[in-house]
């Protein structure tokens, strides 16, 4: 009779004399044979190694939880240690919410130690704290193996299946050995397309292709990690192992190198978007550090989809959004756009960021008439420079939209403001990055009217860096209006400039007023072009979609001519949608430095 077939009570005692205290919950069931019965989906050990992952548990939880896949079918294996966090309590409010949902539950958890004696931080990995998840590893593939499990998933907290299908998806490859790809926010993902003969990372030129899903299907692989799937009924399985090392290995003393080494054909699949994985920290960062990593993935994947949810059976302590030092933080948004003003909404909650609602103007609901009672004329001379297009009634009612948040700010005194568009995707370390930048402002004692968060530099010239503010530079002729700080100066030197009766693109303008717009007939009509511009570099924000992009929209350019409402523009993007190349640094357009591969 195998462990699994005694009772909880006998079955707890037979492990305390292995030492491993474990907390198993168990019902009834077949075992010893590795074949279920008829009609009944595949038996599989979920093992679950969590180390200081409060920041990601709700929400790799919630992720398991929603996991298209007989519950009953499902035995959950668990491991917790060296915490210095909230990781164990979590844990355990989420497993006994669980009891007799699942096949089975077995747990251990252990409160001390709380770090390696030969660690430099959390985040460091040291060879004591590298055997000690191998040995975790191989616990969890032989509890597997004596439940006559068939299958046994590992999947790190910080890799989140958002996709509910992912299971049965990598069930149905009948593979020996299979990994869903994950996405995160750079070119980092869960596989290796190379490997040298030492046992280290080699870049091939099938990598790439394979992240970007510009080759599609499964592939064999020289090493996956993070999330994979171990078929058990498979022969060539049961020599797979994690701990200890064959007698002939001289590769690094790394888990999923061992494992790699041991391995059989591996095979990752990216024929779906199966969910998100963390960029992992250097040794020398923090937790802090790493949970600001995993906001970014979450706000990430509120924009490509699907978004991450967090488990409802784990204690969330509420946000406490604030307006980080400005005197306003505004969102602009068409109220027809209830997705877009959902999405922002729920993203700058998880920056802790409180904005108001700004209600745009719809150029598409003004005829030309009304345009004309607001007193609203076109810039003499003004055609679009890509399309030769005039001015279509979306821009009238961006330009609109951004002049009252001017206006506001003129009227209410506000000293200095966030400004956002609806269409926007955030930065890694966006609210860190931004204020440092201000408080490097006020440091330097800098006069500025308006600083760029995000925008479009429309020539190749390079910028001028200043000296005295790190990150800070003069822009040159710029596109896009969709996040920047102003200051009550700068506002009311536009709303000064009376725009209305003379309009033209919002991210036209703009240039205009600090003089660095090309067109010599244009800024003859703004005299006082004294606007303190400035710009972040890097950015801090970027557009979520693009010229291209299938789910990319706007309001702006796909609207009727704003003096002929039987005028269609017919445009399917301009110069200004397309993506800029010189931010084509990762999925997101922000650039993490280079990480290695970090586990639990």
């Amino acid at each position: 009779m195998s462990a699994a077939a005694l009772s909880p009570l006998l079955f707890c005692a037979f492990l305390q004399l292995w030492g491993l205290g474990w907390g198993v919950s168990a019902s009834p069931k077949d075992v010893g044979s590795r074949e279920g019965r008829l009609g009944e989906s595949p038996t599989v050990v979920i093992a679950i190694l969590a180390r200081n992952s409060q920041h990601s548990l709700p929400h790799y939880l919630g992720a398991l939880e929603r996991l298209d896949y007989p519950k009953e079918s499902i035995t959950i294996w668990c491991a917790t240690d060296h915490n210095v966090d909230n990781t164990t309590a979590m844990l355990h409010e989420w497993l006994t919410a669980m009891e007799g949902r699942y096949r089975d539950i077995a747990w251990r958890s252990a409160d001390t130690p709380s770090s390696f004696p030969d660690e430099l931080g959390p985040k460091h990995w040291s060879d004591q704290r590298f055997e000690h998840v191998m040995r975790l590893k191989q616990e969890a593939l032989d509890f597997a193996r004596a439940e006559w499990a068939n299958y046994v998933l590992f999947t790190d907290t910080d890799s989140i299946l958002t996709n509910n299908q992912t299971l049965k998806l990598l069930v149905g490859q009948n593979r020996s050995v299979v990994a869903p790809m994950l996405d995160s926010q750079t070119y980092y993902s869960n596989f290796w397309c190379g490997i040298t003969p030492q046992g280290y990372y080699r870049r091939t030129a099938d990598y790439f292709p394979t992240k970007n899903r510009q080759r599609v299907g499964c592939f064999v692989v020289p090493m996956l990690y993070a999330a994979f799937l171990i078929d058990l009924r498979k022969d060539d399985t049961t020599s797979l192992a994690f701990y200890p090392p064959r007698p002939d290995y001289s590769w690094p003393f790394d888990d999923i190198i061992v494992f790699a080494h041991s391995c059989v054909q591996m095979y990752l699949c990216n024929q779906e978007h199966f969910g998100f994985i963390n960029v992992p920290v250097k040794p020398h960062q923090t937790l802090e550090d790493e949970r600001i990593n995993f906001v970014h993935l979450i706000l990430e994947a509120m924009v490509d989809g699907p978004a991450m949810l967090p488990s409802e059976h784990v204690y969330l302590p509420p946000k406490q959004p604030t307006k980080m030092g400005f005197d306003e933080v505004f969102l602009i948004n068409l109220a027809r756009r209830s997705d877009r003003r959902e999405r922002m909404l729920s993203a700058l909650m998880e920056l802790e960021i409180d904005p108001l609602v700004v209600n745009a103007v719809d150029g598409s609901a003004l005829n030309s008439s009304d345009i004309k009672k607001l007193g609203v004329n076109l810039l003499p001379g003004y055609y679009d420079p890509f399309s030769g297009r005039t001015l279509t009634k979306g821009e009238v009612g961006c330009f609109l939209s951004h002049y009252h948040v001017w206006k506001e700010i003129v009227e209410q005194g506000l000293e200095k403001a966030v400004v956002l568009e609806d269409d926007v995707r955030f930065g890694a370390h966006f609210k860190t990055r931004l204020l440092r930048l201000m408080v490097d402002l006020e440091e330097a004692q800098l006069s500025w009217d308006l600083i760029y968060l995000g925008r479009k530099q429309v020539n190749s010239e390079d910028e001028e860096l200043l000296e005295d503010v790190r990150n800070l530079v003069v822009p040159e002729y710029s596109y896009w209006t969709l996040a920047y700080v102003i200051s009550q100066q700068g506002a009311r030197k536009l709303v000064d400039a009376q725009p209305l009766s003379k309009i033209l693109p919002v991210d036209e303008f703009l240039p205009i007023m600090y003089d660095k717009h090309p067109n010599e007939d244009y800024k003859k009509h703004f005299p006082n072009r004294n606007l303190q511009a400035f710009s972040a570099h890097p950015l801090l924000v970027y557009p979520t979609h693009y010229t291209g992009d299938a789910d990319w929209m706007s309001d702006t350019e796909t609207s009727t001519i704003w003096d002929d409402d039987s005028r269609k523009t017919g445009w399917s993007g301009s110069q200004k949608t397309l993506k800029d190349v010189r931010d084509d640094i990762g999925t997101s357009g922000h650039s993490f430095r280079s990480a290695s591969r970090d586990e639990l």
